[in-house]
């Protein structure tokens, strides 16, 4: 909304919610790019203005610039306003220059809320006016759901927006088609680019490595093809390009973009490994690389990511991958953590008991074995924790306050090993406890199977047990050797997971 009081801002604010934890649905997120334009151009005026004096007006050729783009968009009643700068309504942003003449540097479309007016557009009818590059000033555009019923490609035009000045560019959910145009590569002087929620087509184009003020890319929620570029900005803070179709491996490079702050290329089908030069972003909260096709193992390099809040690598097949006991060690910020679904073997990390801030814990469906590390007692801001699907054993650690408060969001089941302790009282009713045996009846019941397995035992020859009766027979029958090793590995399982449920009560 055009003010009597413009003040002027020395560089773009970008405002971005980082989402944690659990994805919401395609184009619900409420997650919106804020972006205050740059008034430090030489030909406008740096400074706060008192309001307007009685010679301020609009420079008239972008008077009608604005009203021809207005009317695009369905707001023909531009056409009544005298001087769009002095109207009063959200989406437009003026600033002066020396002699008075005041000049758009912003112009915003779509209902983001019913708190947010900024002008709406006639979905079925709306285009984009060439009168767009008749403000020679703009800084910053932005278009919400304007276009949806009148699906259209992003207009090549866009590239010849003040390529020196032209800092943001958010197209979102527009219902967009058709490839990214290439000449979107001439706005050198770019800091945002959003183009979440289209239905974009084809690969990046490599005009984009250009960008390279960039702070904020979002590509997120389109039809994408084709690898991610080697991405190297150095200021670039922001990229998502979740959920499209993207091929090929994680860029090396995005090792060297040393401002990032979130990383997200889930949703895609990215193979190979995981490159260690992440470990070198030292500022980084979040990276989910999420259902994609990388392969193991995780690298040690990630574990230097000192800054890290969420990390989330699920659904990537890493089988019979481990992951080192220490690894978590100095992810000591680390609130979010997904691993579900990866295949991953050998004992959970004792060091994940150490994240104190940690509130989501997912480790389901993999191949662990072993127990549940008694430090998870120690996570008292969880607010989630899975551990289900896994091949764990021995008795739940965790006390009877901690299984209360979780309820529903803690997961245990489908481990046949894993049981809880009779002697805790209060545990009726726990949620998580459903299905679950209680260790004595366990031990029982593994006790049987010992003394079972034992009576049939008669004799040792060379380190290998032969059965009697008729399990002897068979041997003799259908190959000795086969039977009698099957049974002393049965015979030792029991053996070994007797002995771990010991130690642990």
């Amino acid at each position: 909304m055009a003010s009597s009081v413009l003040p002027a801002w020395s560089s773009i604010m970008v405002l971005v919610v980082l989402t944690a934890g659990v994805r919401p649905p395609p184009c619900c997120r409420a997650e919106f790019t804020v972006v205050v334009p740059d008034t430090s151009a030489a030909a406008l005026v740096d400074a706060p203005q008192p309001g307007f004096s009685d010679r301020a007006r609009i420079d008239p050729a972008e008077q009608r610039a604005v009203q021809e783009v207005m009317a695009a968009t369905g707001n023909g009643w531009a056409w009544g306003i005298p001087d769009v700068c002095r109207g009063r309504w959200h989406g437009i942003e003026c600033v002066p220059d020396r002699h008075d003449v005041y000049h758009v540097v912003s112009l915003a479309f779509g209902a983001l809320s019913d708190d947010t007016a900024f002008p709406a557009c006639d979905a079925a009818t709306a285009t984009l006016s060439p009168a767009v590059l008749a403000l020679p000033h703009l800084r910053s555009l932005f278009f919400y759901r304007c276009f949806t019923g009148n699906p259209q490609p992003i207009a090549a035009l866009l590239g010849s927006l003040g390529p020196a000045s032209f800092r943001s560019l958010v197209l979102r959910q527009n219902g967009h088609v058709g490839p990214i145009p290439a000449e979107l590569g001439n706005l050198r002087a770019l800091r945002v680019l959003d183009l979440h929620g289209n239905q974009l087509t084809a690969a990046i184009p490599p005009t984009l490595q250009s960008l390279t003020h960039l702070r904020m890319l979002d590509l997120s929620y389109n039809r994408l093809a084709g690898p991610v570029p080697r991405f190297d900005f150095q200021r670039l803070s922001i990229l998502d390009l979740s959920h499209n179709a993207l091929q090929g491996g994680v860029p090396w490079s995005l090792g060297q973009c040393r401002s990032l702050l979130k990383i997200d290329l889930s949703q895609n089908r990215l193979t190979g490994t995981i490159p260690g030069a992440l470990g070198e972003l030292s500022e980084l909260m979040l990276l989910d690389l999420s259902h994609n096709a990388l392969s193991g193992p995780i690298p040690a390099a990630l574990s230097r990511l000192a800054s890290l809040r969420s990390l989330i690598l699920s659904d990537n097949r890493m089988q019979f991958s481990t992951v080192p006991d220490g690894f978590f060690t100095g992810l000591k910020a680390l609130t979010t953590l997904v691993l579900s679904g990866m295949g991953l073997a050998g004992t959970i990390p004792e060091s994940i008991g150490e994240l104190g801030e940690l509130r989501v814990l997912r480790l389901d469906n993999n191949q662990f074995t072993g127990v549940i590390p008694p430090s998870f007692r120690r996570l008292e801001r969880a607010s989630e924790l899975r551990v289900d699907g896994n091949r764990l054993v021995g008795p739940i650690p965790f006390g009877k306050e901690m299984m209360w408060r979780l309820g529903k969001k803690l997961r245990v089941g489908g481990n046949e090993g894993l049981c809880y302790d009779t002697k805790q009282e209060g545990l009726e009713g726990v949620v998580a406890l459903a299905g679950v045996a209680d260790c004595d009846s366990v031990r029982s019941r593994t006790t049987q199977h010992l003394v079972w397995s034992n009576s049939t035992v008669v004799s040792r020859r060379g380190g290998v047990a032969t059965v009697t009766s008729s399990a002897a027979s068979v041997s003799r029958n259908t190959g000795g050797t086969r039977v009698e090793t099957t049974w002393l590995v049965f015979v030792c399982l029991h053996l070994a997971w007797f002995v771990a449920l010991e130690l642990q009560l």
